[in-house]
């Protein structure tokens, strides 16, 4: 029995078993450690990966804005009235004299009018004007005297 004492003692008592299971305990946390800092280091990548897309799409954006600002002011030179008088002359287009206008009557056409404004003697309001319940013209003091004499109509 004493023997078995003692095996188990050696056993349980060597320095190198505890050597290990610290070294063991330090790896793993180690372990744990690298592995958060990987899932850190790989979420900070991916977000400014992404923040990167996004100025990128950004100044994009900026260049198309002014691409388009740019041709749409020359479009804006290309139709002013002293550019297309120099491309119709250019097309053989020429100021009509008063003997080559040729006036067309059509028939059926009418000559617009002018709009007719209301007249100003008119009274403008409405057919039926609405009746207004007492509950709108009724003021606080007549509400006021209508709540204390129903409460002493109550008390009495």
């Amino acid at each position: 029995m004493d023997r078995v004492i003692k095996t188990n003692q050696a056993f349980y008592e060597t320095p190198w078993r505890k050597q290990i299971q610290w070294i063991i305990f330090f790896m793993v946390l180690l372990l744990l450690f690298g592995l958060i800092a990987g899932i850190y280091l790989s979420i900070n990548a991916d977000a400014t990966t992404i923040g990167r897309q996004i100025q990128n799409d950004r100044i994009r954006i900026q260049e198309l804005e002014n691409k388009i600002a740019d041709q749409e002011s020359h479009l804006a030179i290309l139709l002013s009235a002293t550019e297309m008088e120099k491309r119709a002359i250019d097309m053989g287009f020429h100021y009509a004299k008063p003997d080559e206008i040729l006036y067309l009557a059509v028939e059926g056409y009418r000559k617009p009018t002018h709009a007719v404004m209301a007249s100003e003697t008119e009274n403008f309001l409405p057919s039926s004007v609405p009746v207004m319940t007492a509950e709108f013209t009724q003021t606080i003091w007549d509400l006021v005297k209508e709540k204390i004499s129903f409460a002493d109509l109550l008390n009495r």
